[in-house]
This record gives structure tokens, C-alpha cells and sequence, in this order.
């Protein structure tokens, strides 16, 4: 399961994909100006007067985009279209506008920040030239609804999004594992090619025009730090964690070879990518089963089977969710989140599947969207959707500019790190597992290879598919190269490989949700690596003196009423700051991911004596 989300403050700051006002609205100077040089109070005036535009302007693009999510048809496409495209043009005038105050004296450090924000915030701008905003709305429109309404195939029938990610992860046959993995990248990637190369020359001409080298330079740069810094920080990151994913991937490839056979799956060299239990082969806990250790595999439970057996239904599981939330002091969802949300898939309608979590009023009216099944996947899922949901909450008292993230990357690691502590022993607190049923100390090998199915193994994937994208917007990787450079960077990383030969008639980046989307994709990497930095400050503070992997703060408000600072702070400072506030540094890092996983390491490491490592 992707274990995704998309705040649509977040889309509304970002400047993606805004509202539309009137036309006599923005035809409307954004700020008083004279003859002379702008000043600082000229400044001040030009960014109140923006964030009022956009606040109002996010609300009714919330409330469109949601609709189109929730409701795909060709009117919906076509009205989702034209309000980006009119909000495109409009968040591409503020960032120009904001530029030109780069160079005046005695700004404040709010306004600096916000003009920085303004003019860096978009993800995908369009060049002031008539015509080109409406030209990228409605290419991003088509594919992303492209991909809503996508299909592949199993036993020769047509099978949705949804569905086939959930047999991929259940399916062991390794011929209906390719017909799925081949089905889904010909019919959702190869269409977007074209469309996907338009995308990238539109969107680099608006980035010029802001002031930067192309829409990847401009994306980096959203870190509180120059875009080369931010590069060599990822690379830095992943050094730190690429031996713990090494070991994990020797150990898989063996197992596999185990199960399938030489001609299936090599002894050495890369992993046939479908064969993984995901589509994207970006988290592998599908296949826990084929890889679990003799003798400790058992975990001694299944979440899945206990939410079945407790009579959980999609509802329950979200209330759930909610519960832990308020067990560290939170307030209780808003009647309007039940009443609105998608919690599970529409029978009459075709709708955007994946996981999100939106706020469309930029203060109280938080919704999930998802198509929820009772299982093990979707209750995480259900954590980490909640967590955008509480951030939003929590920093709604801020300025518009600031209703978002520290960075990208806090948003999602939030509730991936509330997810962490879905232990035994919270299942238990919660009346899901029996006490007499929590798995003792000897299954801790399980617990810990299960977990790295999911959270080590994903760490390539999170880094490549924006390595792949930022070569892709500077020009190092050309249209005519767009299959097999994708194909190497996942070699490079994941060590992977398509279950068949890929010509560049193909485009498997598309078959992947955040790609036609333009959802940037580092915030998922950092995201990995936070939310353990984040959960060892919070076991810290709760004085859990066990394993880490076995703490669980469920129920500390102390904890909570830390994490709450950190969160209403949004955006208003930069991201070490917001940091240091919850876990006392300001160093983004890998060791307490690599201190979570430290007996998982040194398991694995005894088991791959002998074998050969990296591919």
C-alpha cells in the first residue's frame, strides 16, 4: 500500500494546483506601486495583500479538486482544468512580483521568508505567455485522471488501481505477476510519454522566468538551503542508511531464489521487480511470508485477521486512527470529517484511489480520501492520512504562507511516525490483540525483517524517483532516454529490474501515481528517515527504557503536548528549528532508523554469510 498524502493547504502553498478568482480580481494590482523603488513597506503591503488572494483562492480550489478526486468524469477534468490553469497564472504573477523585492533593504525576516516562499512555492509554473497555464492544467489534468481511471489485467480481465495492488501483494504465481506488472505500465505509463515531455518544457520556461535553472533546481530549493546543498544532503542521508538496505535486499534475493528457482529469480544480480509484492517494488511486506525466518517468522499475530475478528469495518478502523491521536490530547475529528470524507471506494463513480488527506477551508474542514480495505496496510494508512490531517489543525492559526509542513517531509513522516507505534502493545491498550498473545522477545527478528520490508526497502525508491525527474527537467536526461535512464537509476539503487525487456516506446515513470501528478517525491525519503528520528525523541520523552521497536507512547500527553508545538509552528521557521523543538538537534539523520534496525542488521548480516552482496 502507498502510504501517501497530499494536504491541499499544502497544494494551495505549494501554488500547484490553486483556486481561480474572478477575472476582475486579477486584473487587480497585487500591491500599490510608485515610480520610485520598491520599499519595504511596499513589500509588507504586497504580501498581506497576496495571502488574503490566496487564502480565499485555495477554498474554492480545494473544493473543485476534491470533486474531480471524488468524481472523475470529463466535466470534472475539464472544470479542474480550468481552475488550475486560471491559478497557475495567477501563483506564477505573485512569484514574479515577489522577485522583484529580492534586493530591497530593511525587509523584515517574516517578509523575506514569505517572499521566498512565494516566489519558490510553485511545483510546476507556467511562462506568462497566453496560453501556456491553460496548456499544462489541462496536460497534468489528463494524466492524472489518466491514471485514476488506469487498469491492467489478470487472467486476461481488466482490473483497477486499486485492485491490482492488493493482488499484487497476495498474487505468487510469477507469470500473473508479470501480466499485472507489464499490463499496468503499457496501459497507465507508455500513453503519458508525449504528454509528460510537454509537461517538462512547459514547466522549465516558467521556472526560467522565476529565476531558476529548471523546475528540479526549483524544487530543491524549498529546504532553507541553496539546491546544491540539498542534493548533497540526500546523498549524505542515503550513505548513511544503504548498508542496512544492502543486507536487506541480499537476504531477499536469496529467499526469492528459494521459492521461484534459477529461472525465475537469480541467486545473484538484481531482483526481478514484480516479484516484490508491489507494483513499484517500493515496499516488500507483502511477501514477509516467502522471506520470514524459520522458527521466528510467526509474528504471533496478523492485523489484518484481528481487525476481521473484532468486527472492524472501514469506519471503525478510522476511529481508530483518531483515537490515538486523541490519547496524546488532541481534539476529536470535526462531525464535518465523517460526513465528507471518502473512506471508501464509491460503487457508481470512478474515483482517485490513492491515499490523501486534505483541508479545504485552511482551518477545520480536514477529510480523508481513500478506498479503505480491513486489512494491516490500510489501518497504517489510516495513522499516517491523520497525521496531515492533525499538522493542518495545528498550524491553521498561522498565516497562509505558513499553513504547511517544517518541509515537505515533516508532513509525511508525522504520521508515519504515529504509525510506528502500532505495537503489540498498543493493540493491546486498544483491545485488538490479547495480552496473553503478545509475542515475546524471541519473535523480535520477525517483528523487526517485517517492518524493514516496508520502511528500509523503500528508502531507494523515495531517493531515485526525483534523482530520475531533476535529470529529467535539467536536460541531463533526454525525452529519447527517458525508459532506460529510469531503468538504470533503478538498477543503481533499488538493485531491480522489469520482468521484461523495456524499449522507449515505454515510459514506466508514469505508472507511477506522483510522477504525472508532479507530486514531488523526496519529502517520502526524508519522511522515512524523520519519523524515526522523531519516534526515538518521543520514546525518549516517555522514558521507554525497552527495545525501541517495542515502545509505544500511546496515551502520553506530555508527548503530545511537545509534538503539538512542533506542529503549530507550520512553515514559520525554518525546518531545523522545527526540528530541534521535538528532538533537541537540528541534524536531519539516519541513525535512529539504523539504531531501530541494529539487531535486524546483524540477523541478516549472520545470515548472508557467504553470499554475495550488491547486484
Amino acid at each position: 500500500m502507498i502510504r501517501t498524502g497530499l494536504s491541499i493547504a499544502a497544494l494551495a502553498c505549494a501554488l500547484a494546483a490553486t483556486p481561480s478568482l474572478a477575472k476582475e480580481k486579477q486584473d487587480q494590482p497585487v500591491a500599490a506601486r510608485s515610480a520610485a523603488a520598491p520599499t519595504a513597506a511596499d513589500a509588507d503591503a504586497f504580501v498581506a495583500a497576496a495571502e488574503k488572494t490566496l487564502f480565499d483562492f485555495s477554498i474554492e480550489s480545494s473544493q473543485v479538486n476534491w470533486v474531480n478526486a471524488t468524481y472523475i468524469t470529463e466535466d470534472t477534468d475539464a472544470m479542474a482544468a480550468r481552475i488550475n490553469a486560471t491559478g497557475t497564472e495567477l501563483s506564477v504573477k505573485f512569484a514574479l512580483e515577489a522577485a522583484k523585492y529580492d534586493k530591497v533593504a530593511g525587509l523584515s525576516p517574516d517578509t523575506r521568508r514569505k517572499l521566498d516562499l512565494l516566489r519558490g512555492g510553485l511545483t510546476l509554473p507556467a511562462p506568462t505567455k497566453p496560453g501556456a497555464a491553460t496548456e499544462l492544467s489541462t496536460i497534468v489534468t489528463r494524466m492524472s485522471s489518466s491514471y485514476g481511471k488506469g487498469k491492467g489485467t489478470l487472467a486476461g480481465k481488466p482490473i483497477n488501481g486499486s485492485d491490482i495492488e492488493a493482488a499484487m501483494g497476495t498474487e505468487r504465481d510469477p507469470a500473473k505477476l508479470k501480466e499485472m506488472w507489464v499490463s499496468w505500465h503499457d496501459n497507465v505509463g507508455a500513453p503519458m510519454r508525449e504528454d509528460y515531455a510537454r509537461m517538462v518544457e512547459i514547466g522549465n520556461q516558467g521556472a526560467v522566468e522565476l529565476g531558476y535553472k529548471d523546475v528540479g533546481s526549483l524544487w530543491r530549493s524549498g529546504y532553507d538551503m541553496s539546491p546544491e546543498e540539498f542534493a548533497k544532503l540526500t546523498d549524505k542521508l542515503w550513505k548513511e542508511v544503504e548498508p542496512l538496505y544492502q543486507s536487506l535486499h541480499t537476504y531477499v534475493r536469496w529467499k526469492l531464489n528459494e521459492k521461484y528457482g534459477d529461472a525465475v529469480q537469480s541467486k545473484t544480480g538484481p531482483i526481478r521487480a514484480d516479484l516484490l509484492g508491489n507494483m513499484w517494488a517500493q515496499e516488500w511486506g507483502n511477501i514477509y511470508d516467502l522471506v520470514a525466518p524459520k522458527g521466528a517468522g510467526d509474528l504471533g499475530f496478523d492485523t489484518g485477521e484481528l481487525l476481521k475478528a473484532k468486527g472492524y469495518d472501514p469506519v471503525k478502523m478510522v476511529k481508530a486512527g483518531e483515537g490515538f491521536y486523541s490519547s496524546l490530547g488532541f481534539a476529536a475529528l470535526p462531525e464535518t470529517f465523517w460526513a465528507r470524507s471518502q473512506i471508501t471506494k464509491p460503487a457508481d463513480r470512478e474515483v482517485i484511489c490513492h491515499a490523501s488527506a486534505w483541508d479545504l477551508d485552511n482551518k477545520n474542514d480536514v477529510r480523508i480520501k481513500m478506498c479503505t480495505k480491513v486489512n494491516g496496510d490500510d489501518f497504517v494508512t489510516i495513522h499516517h492520512e491523520l497525521g496531515h490531517n492533525y499538522y493542518q489543525r495545528a498550524y491553521q492559526a498561522q498565516p497562509f504562507l505558513y499553513l504547511n509542513g517544517a518541509n515537505d517531509g515533516f508532513h509525511e513522516a508525522i504520521g508515519d511516525f504515529v504509525a510506528l507505534s502500532i505495537t503489540p502493545d498498543y493493540l493491546v491498550q486498544i483491545g485488538l490483540l490479547d495480552k496473553a498473545k503478545v509475542p515475546s522477545a524471541d519473535k523480535d527478528t520477525g517483528l523487526l525483517l517485517k517492518q524493514a520490508m516496508d520502511k528500509v526497502a523503500f528508502l531507494p525508491f523515495g531517493l531515485l524517483i526525483d534523482k530520475w525527474r531533476w535529470g529529467v527537467f535539467s536536460g541531463t536526461i533526454k525525452p529519447v532516454g527517458y525508459e532506460a535512464s529510469w531503468n538504470a537509476l533503478r538498477l543503481q539503487y533499488q538493485g531491480i529490474v522489469p520482468p521484461v525487456d523495456r524499449d522507449e516506446t515505454r515510459f514506466d515513470p508514469g505508472a507511477k501515481y506522483h510522477v504525472p501528478a508532479s507530486v514531488p517525491y523526496t519529502r517520502y525519503f526524508l519522511a522515512r528517515l524523520l519519523q524515526f528520528q522523531f519516534y526515538k525523541a518521543a520514546c525518549d520523552q516517555a522514558g521507554w527504557k525497552g527495545p525501541l521497536h517495542r515502545c509505544s507512547f500511546y496515551g502520553n500527553k506530555e508527548v503530545g503536548a511537545k509534538l503539538d508545538a512542533m506542529l503549530k509552528m507550520g512553515q514559520s521557521k525554518p525546518w531545523p528549528e522545527a526540528l530541534e523543538a521535538f528532538t533537541g538537534t537540528k541534524e536531519m539523520s539516519g541513525a535512529a532508523m539504523v539504531e531501530y534496525f541494529a539487531p535486524l542488521k546483524a540477523w541478516l548480516d549472520e545470515q548472508n554469510k557467504g553470499k554475495p552482496t550488491g547486484w
